[in-house]
């Protein structure tokens, strides 16, 4: 008797299908962060506690001038923003300790406070050289030190207000620039030495940017249109050019980024 024998044909197994799982994007959200702006009364400074403020951040304001201090912190909140504010000199070190004493730790460091006294390299003064010195890097530096003490066990970000030249260096402007350069050094060497403990530091390095600082420079028809011929873009810069890059490096979105700067300068450098 012959059996029959049935085979079943071959079929190939369907390939499991692994759904693609997109990635997510990092929020530029500061909800619930404590951000200090030093220096956040006017110009780059105030263009960078607004821009915090709107995105979510409890901003603190420390400038000189109380008056001044007290209208900024009004105008925020009547935007809808949480705002407070002190008058303090950071060049004042033992005020700059009291201060984050009484009101630390902070979550983000924006230090915007700096000056700059033009002159030729052979006229600057002892006393120009001390004042810019002293503000743009010593403060800097000690600002940045008492924030990152209280960052230890959280992590943060400090963002360093610098300049294009701090990368550069520029007609009669010498000792600005030394201050400037310096600024960029510490970043790098604060950014490697913090870094363990999840503080960023980095910098932002603007071209000329309308404000009071630069009205003198800017009124002048030469200069200006020196300074227009060096910017690529054809423009000079607004204070709410900056407002995007602070955001960006206080929030998660710049979580993988530190010891570095973020150029600002409409391709002035890019030669």
């Amino acid at each position: 008797m012959q059996i029959e024998r049935r085979t079943r044909a071959f079929r190939p197994k369907a390939p499991t299908v692994t759904p693609i799982v997109l990635p997510r994007m990092p929020s530029f959200r500061l909800d619930g962060k404590r951000a200090l702006v030093a220096g956040g009364s006017r110009g780059i400074g105030l263009a960078c506690a607004a821009a915090l403020a709107d995105a979510g951040a409890d901003v603190a304001i420390a400038a000189r001038d109380q008056q001044r201090v007290a209208e900024v912190v009004e105008a925020l909140r009547a935007n809808g923003c949480r705002a407070s504010g002190r008058s303090v000199d950071v060049t004042d070190l033992e005020r700059v300790k009291q201060y984050f004493a009484e009101e630390g730790p902070f979550d983000v460091l924006v230090n915007s406070a700096g000056m700059a006294r033009h002159s030729e390299a052979l006229e600057t003064s002892v006393a120009d050289y001390d004042a810019v010195m002293n503000l743009n890097v010593k403060s800097a530096y000690f600002v940045a030190a008492e924030a990152a003490r209280g960052m230890q066990n959280g992590g943060g970000s400090i963002i360093q207000l610098s300049s294009q030249m701090g990368l550069v260096g520029g007609n009669r402007r010498t000792v600005y620039c030394a201050s400037k350069h310096a600024v960029e050094g510490m970043t790098k060497a604060m950014a490697i030495e913090w870094a363990p403990d999840n503080i960023r530091v980095n910098s932002i390095c603007p071209t000329f940017i309308r404000t009071e600082f630069t009205q003198r420079t800017l009124s002048n028809p030469e200069r200006l249109a020196r300074i227009r011929s060096m910017i690529k873009l054809g423009r000079v810069g607004r204070s709410n050019d900056i407002m995007g890059a602070v955001v960006f490096l206080a929030s998660e979105a710049s979580s993988l980024i530190t010891g570095t700067h973020i150029v600002i300068d409409g391709g002035w450098t890019a030669e």
